[in-house]
């Protein structure tokens, strides 16, 4: 604190409010006004906690676990729908929530939390990616693929695949998230197969057709139960839970923390937010800016890490306040 304070204020005695919690205070020196010597040390302080915080420093394991329990329990809903265990409606509910929380999951794998190249833990890392991304009917390659482009550009209109969901507010993004989905030239499907056209690496046109055989495989799946009898069931345990569970990954998870989805530096890409749904309800959404700045910081570890950051965020210009 005491250096951020003499960073600032020049080494003057800077107001008691700096060290109390609360709204952020306005600035003494706007970020654009820091000198060199200030932007280093307050990024060299930022990464200190960045990195006491990392995916090596806190706990991970619960992230593999909660994937193979669900992914049982996912699997489980169509006999025990069936069979009448359980009613439709809870298996739609649960399915639901498996989807949305799959992405948080496989998200961790995106960004290696669970395992970085070279190690043993690699292989739960890749595992706990691919099962946790199953009911989402999408593979894990091709949402790493994106997810890592929408890192590398965000908010670029053209290059961040995430840009498609912008909208001027949550109820049409939830739309737009519906609409984009439906085929076409200007949907999901056709921007993700130009931006694997554009990467043209292996890997790429692996996801590609990863996507391709996994959708072919799911929909003619849909089509033999169908067949059987049993097309409210697949309706209501696979694909309804899909789309309700797509509609908040996009409105909740991308649009919430990006939106008005025009900023493209460092620390105004996206923000800190005080969600309507609370911390557990958008799934950490609320610190989605710590993960911006440091993805090796798992999501469950960010809350904590932005306490620590938050002098420095304010002193770099980040808007503080909704926490």
């Amino acid at each position: 604190m005491n250096d951020i304070r003499d960073l600032m204020l020049g080494g003057q005695t800077a107001p008691d409010a700096l060290t109390r919690e609360g709204p952020a205070i306005p600035l003494a020196r706007p970020d654009r006004e820091l000198d060199a010597h200030a932007r280093k040390t307050l990024a060299q302080m930022e990464r200190e906690i960045g990195l006491k915080y990392a995916a090596q420093n806190v706990s991970t394991w619960p992230y593999v676990a909660i994937a193979l329990v669900c992914f049982a329990v996912f699997v489980a809903t169509f006999p025990l729908a069936i069979m009448g265990v359980i009613p439709l409606w809870l298996g739609c509910a649960i399915n639901s929530v498996f989807v949305a929380g799959g992405y948080v999951v496989s998200h961790e794998a995106m960004h290696s939390n669970l395992g970085r190249e070279g190690t043993k833990a690699r292989f739960w890392n890749e595992l706990t990616g691919w099962i946790a991304a199953v009911p989402l009917i999408l593979p894990f390659s091709m949402l790493k693929a994106m997810h890592l482009l929408h890192h590398q550009y965000t908010n670029d209109p053209i290059k961040d695949p995430d840009a498609i969901h912008a909208a001027p507010n949550v109820f049409m993004a939830v739309i737009k998230s519906w609409l984009n989905r439906q085929p076409g030239p200007i949907g999901t499907a056709a921007r993700w197969r130009r931006h694997i056209g554009e990467l043209g690496t292996p890997e790429a046109k692996a996801a590609l057709k990863h996507t391709m055989a996994i959708q072919l495989v799911v929909l003619s799946f849909f089509f033999a139960m169908a067949r059987s009898g049993y097309a409210i069931e697949v309706a209501l345990l696979w694909w309804l839970p899909r789309h309700i569970g797509l509609s908040y990954i996009h409105a909740v998870l991308s649009w919430a923390p990006h939106q008005p989805h025009n900023g493209v530096g460092r620390y105004d890409s996206t923000a800190i937010i005080r969600h309507k749904l609370g911390h557990w309800g958008s799934l950490g959404i609320d610190f989605h800016l710590v993960h911006h700045l440091h993805p090796y910081i798992p999501v469950h570890a960010c809350k904590a890490a932005y306490r620590e950051m938050k002098p420095i965020l304010e002193a770099r210009g980040v808007d503080c306040s909704a926490h």
